[in-house]
C-alpha cells in the first residue's frame, strides 16, 4: 500500500473483501469466509439483509438530503421505534458512536449547568473503556493509547478502574455531572460488568444528583441477548448511546435519554448537518421493525447460549486459554498468549475474527447465526488453539 493515497491509519488486515450476504463475505480472489467479526458490531442481521435494502432503494427513490431545520417523518418513525422498545423518552440521531457519546457529554454538562444550574461539568469513566476517538471521547476513554499525541487533552475527565467501588465514591465530588460506562468494556478485553457494581453504580449517582450514561455502542441492538445490555441488569440509565448495530452497516449513531433531560437540548444547543437523514431513517426504522418481526433478539439469546457453551466444551484442558467470556453474541477468549499469531491462522482458514487487546480473541457473529456455523467456528477455533498449544509444547 505505499502507493495509497490514504493516510495509513489501519494495521489491516491482508484480504480485500468484495461481497457479503447473510454470515458469509468473499475477497477479490473469489475466496469465501465464516463472518465471526460482524463489522465490528455493525451487520447484527447479517450482510446487505433484504428487509434494509428494500427500504433503502425505496428511500434513493424519494428524498436523500435535508436540512434538519425541516420535519423530518423518517426520524419521527425511527425515534418512536426506539422510544417504544426501551426506556427512553427523546432521541438525538448523529452518524457515529464517537458523536452519540459527544451528544451524551454535552447534555450531561448542559443539564447540570442550564437546567439544575449548579455548574456540574466532570465525567468519571473507567480504566480500559473506550468512547470514541474525538477529543472529547478519547479523552472519556481509559486507554492510553488512544491518546498519544494529542496533548493537550479536554479538561472534566476522570478515570477510575471498574468495579472498584470505593474509588469511584471517592472520585465524585461537587463538580461530578455524570458517571458514563459500557456494560462490557468489549475493545478493553470483552469485560462484562458485575450486576451488583452497577446496582451501586445507579445507586451512587441518585445520592449525588449525578446522571448515569451507558455506552452501547457495541453492546445496544440485540447484541447481548436483550435489545438493550442494560436489561440485564435490572438497572435503567438517563442516558444511554447506540451506533453499529442500528442501521445494519448504514452510518448512524443515537443518544437517547429520559424525559428529564429534554430541557437541557432545546433548539440551538445541539445540532448536525448529516445526523437523522431520510435515507439514515429508513435503515434503522427497517432494522428495528425486522428485529422485532423475527423474534432477532431472542434468537440472539438462544445462539449465545449454544456458541458459548460449544466454545467451553471444545476448549477446556487447553493450556492456552484461561477464559471464555462475555455477554450475548460479544464473546472473548482470553488467552495467555497474545492472540494475533491465532488471529491470522484463523484468517487464513477462512473465519474472519478480531482481538480485543493482546490476548483476546473477539467474536462477533450476526445475531441470526445458525448452529451449523456456529460449529464451523468453533471446530476451526478449536483446531488453531490445540495446535498452537502442541507447538508451544513441543518448542519448550
Amino acid at each position: 500500500m505505499s502507493d495509497s493515497a490514504l493516510f495509513q491509519t489501519y494495521a489491516r488486515f491482508p484480504i480485500t473483501l468484495v461481497k457479503g450476504k447473510g454470515s458469509r463475505l468473499w475477497d477479490d480472489q473469489g475466496k469465501e469466509y465464516l463472518d465471526f467479526m460482524g463489522g465490528l458490531a455493525v451487520t447484527n442481521l447479517g450482510h446487505v439483509p433484504d428487509a434494509v435494502k428494500n427500504a433503502l432503494v425505496d428511500q434513493l427513490d424519494q428524498l436523500w438530503h435535508m436540512s434538519n431545520l425541516f420535519s423530518n417523518p423518517n426520524q419521527e418513525k425511527a425515534a418512536r421505534l426506539l422510544v417504544d422498545n426501551s426506556c427512553a423518552d427523546a432521541v438525538f440521531f448523529c452518524n457515529s458512536g464517537a458523536e452519540a457519546n459527544e451528544a451524551a457529554i454535552k447534555i450531561a454538562r448542559r443539564y447540570h449547568q442550564k437546567v439544575k444550574g449548579n455548574g456540574r461539568y466532570e465525567i468519571i469513566t473507567f480504566n480500559q473503556s473506550f468512547h470514541g476517538r474525538t477529543l472529547a471521547t478519547l479523552t472519556a476513554t481509559g486507554q492510553e493509547k488512544v491518546k498519544e499525541g494529542f496533548l493537550p487533552l479536554p479538561e472534566g475527565f476522570k478515570h477510575v478502574p471498574l468495579h472498584d467501588i470505593a474509588a469511584l465514591e471517592a472520585a465524585v465530588n461537587d463538580k461530578t455531572a455524570a458517571i458514563m460506562l459500557e456494560l462490557v468494556q468489549a475493545e478493553g478485553g470483552v469485560i462484562p460488568v458485575d450486576q451488583d457494581f452497577l446496582r451501586e453504580v445507579r445507586a451512587l449517582c441518585d445520592r449525588h444528583g449525578i446522571l448515569l450514561i451507558l455506552d452501547e455502542v457495541q453492546t445496544g441492538m440485540g447484541r447481548t441477548g436483550k435489545m438493550f445490555a442494560y436489561e440485564h441488569y435490572d438497572v435503567e440509565p438517563d442516558v444511554f448511546t447506540l451506533a453499529k448495530g442500528i442501521g445494519s452497516g448504514f452510518p448512524v449513531g443515537a443518544m437517547l435519554a429520559k424525559a428529564h433531560l429534554k430541557p437541557a437540548f432545546v433548539a440551538g444547543a445541539h445540532a448536525t448537518t448529516f445526523g437523522g437523514t431520510p435515507i439514515a431513517m429508513a435503515a434503522v426504522a427497517a432494522t428495528i421493525e425486522t428485529m422485532l418481526k423475527e423474534n432477532v433478539v431472542e434468537r440472539a439469546a438462544e445462539a449465545s447460549e449454544y456458541l458459548i457453551g460449544q466454545l467451553q466444551e471444545k476448549l477446556e484442558g487447553l493450556p492456552n486459554v484461561d477464559q471464555v467470556r462475555g455477554k450475548g453474541l460479544l464473546i472473548g477468549i482470553l488467552c495467555n498468549v497474545p492472540a494475533g499469531e491465532a488471529i491470522a491462522e484463523l484468517h487464513k482458514r477462512g473465519l474472519l475474527v478480531v482481538p480485543a487487546g493482546p490476548n483476546v480473541i473477539r467474536l462477533l457473529p450476526n445475531l441470526l447465526v445458525t448452529h451449523e456455523e456456529i460449529d464451523t467456528a468453533v471446530g476451526l477455533i478449536a483446531s488453531v488453539l490445540t495446535e498452537q498449544a502442541a507447538a508451544k509444547t513441543v518448542g519448550s
